[in-house]
């Protein structure tokens, strides 16, 4: 490494040979104390410069001349070339260097071989007790543990394999849930490194003991920070404000708005970190979700909504039209709204799912949508998001999806939706729920 000329010559540090100004107290190179005194000259790290004595057999620099110009010679260190320390014994390279700083270090391999797993590190104290011996095979009663790659190391808490490195499935890649009969899926998509989608799905009575069955579903808004964690706090909030709502005799229409509200300002809540977390990333926006959720009781078909996600209702009788029930906070929805583009050429636009309306912080005023509906037969809702809907996306193209027997086997059917989109490409997280209109009695649930 070349050095700059020098005017004049200066005081060196003990430790680096980097040229001292009047005053320093510590190196501005390497940040050695010079309040402290100087390690004897047969320390392993120190830098030397000066001659050697007579018989070593080392080649050192002639020193430069005081008051020269010229640049400074290189500095050769005891890891540099062979020697003794005063007492005739050979400098070991591997020694400690001076105090905060180490110029010596081994040569590090390019791969560190994995050491096979050893479930004892992770046992109870009566474990650690054992006697030591040959590393054991992973708790074959305990199957969460074992990696699903090479079937043998044990995962760690960040979710990767000891042994062969694989990282595991998470919980939230693929969740699959029924709550009488509701059902559905969420998955993360084949693009996607994480699953940002959340759902909540729950049946309960209203007070005269007619049955109700709801589904939320959500979709974290990826350029936000902590979309995953807004997107579930939205989903659980929601569904808990609509059962503890409905069988109170809420009308389920106001119901629907209280828990899109009460789901605003559960990923509002999130935005609130403490000072320090701020102060460590000023830039972070704020987390946010968009929110989609349907209430069925009795005759009566309640949606609400903020964002892009959609429900739909497809009829058991399909020579009858199905519906889109939602309209898109989206800048695509605003065009075709406006009568500037139609909805193909709206929609085929690159700022086609620019969400006009979410969940958040940093949202505008909130606006919560809901609607009622009252369907002169039966079918079933879908509930959903833009993962989904992307591969299928007019009311006709879905309800050609849907399997027939929907109303009857609401998880196979999510399920094959969910495929469906994962066949088209999976290009994101994709969720849905179905909840068969109207609500079955008490206790049906999928076949």
């Amino acid at each position: 490494m070349s050095q700059m000329p020098q005017q004049a010559a200066l005081a060196k540090c003990p430790s680096c040979a980097e040229p001292l100004e009047s005053g320093d107290l510590f190196c501005g190179a390497c940040g050695y104390d010079l309040s402290v005194p100087a390690a004897p000259q047969d320390h392993p790290t120190l830098t030397m410069t000066g001659s050697a004595g007579p018989g070593d057999g080392v080649d050192w620099p002639a020193p430069e001349p005081a008051g020269s110009s010229g640049t400074q010679p290189a500095a050769h260190r005891s890891t540099d070339v062979p020697g003794t320390d005063s007492g005739g014994n050979a400098l070991h390279h591997e020694e400690q260097a001076a105090p905060g700083v180490r110029f010596d270090r081994r040569p590090e391999p390019d791969e560190y071989p994995l050491q096979a797993p050893d479930p004892r590190a992770s046992a109870g104290p009566a474990a650690s007790s054992a006697p030591a011996g040959p590393a054991a095979a992973p708790d074959a009663a305990d199957p969460a543990q074992v990696c699903v790659a090479c079937r043998a190391g044990r995962v760690d808490e960040d979710g990767y394999c000891e042994n062969c490195g694989h990282a595991q499935p998470r919980e939230r890649d693929r969740m699959e849930r029924e709550s009488g009969p509701v059902a559905a899926v969420s998955d993360r998509g084949l693009r996607h490194h994480r699953n940002e989608d959340a759902f909540a799905v729950a049946h309960t009575a209203l007070p005269d003991g007619s049955p109700a069955t709801l589904a939320i579903v959500c979709d974290g808004v990826s350029s936000a920070t902590r979309p995953d964690e807004a997107s579930m706090a939205a989903s659980q909030a929601a569904v808990d404000t609509l059962l503890a709502a409905l069988p109170r005799g809420t009308h389920p229409q106001a119901a629907m708005h209280e828990a899109i509200v009460a789901a605003a300002q559960a990923v509002n809540s999130l935005a609130e970190e403490p000072e320090a977390a701020r102060e460590h990333d000023p830039h972070q926006n704020s987390p946010a979700c968009t929110i989609v959720g349907a209430i069925v009781t009795g005759g009566l078909l309640v949606v609400g909504w903020v964002g892009d996600s959609r429900v739909y209702w497809v009829p058991d009788d399909r020579s009858a039209p199905p519906a889109r029930l939602t309209e898109d906070d989206s800048w695509a929805a605003q065009m075709v709204a406006a009568g500037l583009m139609s909805e193909a050429q709206a929609y085929a636009d690159e700022r086609a799912h620019a969400i006009t309306g979410w969940l958040g912080a940093d949202a505008y005023e909130l606006e919560p949508h809901t609607a009622a509906f009252k369907p002169d037969r039966p079918g079933v809702v879908l509930v959903c998001t833009d993962g989904l809907w992307n591969y299928a996306e007019t009311a006709e193209e879905m309800a050609e999806v849907v399997p027939a027997d929907a109303a009857a086997r609401p998880l196979h059917s999510a399920q094959v939706l969910v495929g469906h989109a994962l066949d088209g490409g999976g290009h994101d997280n994709v969720t849905v729920a179905v909840v068969p209109f109207p609500a079955p009695p008490q206790g049906a649930g999928s076949a």
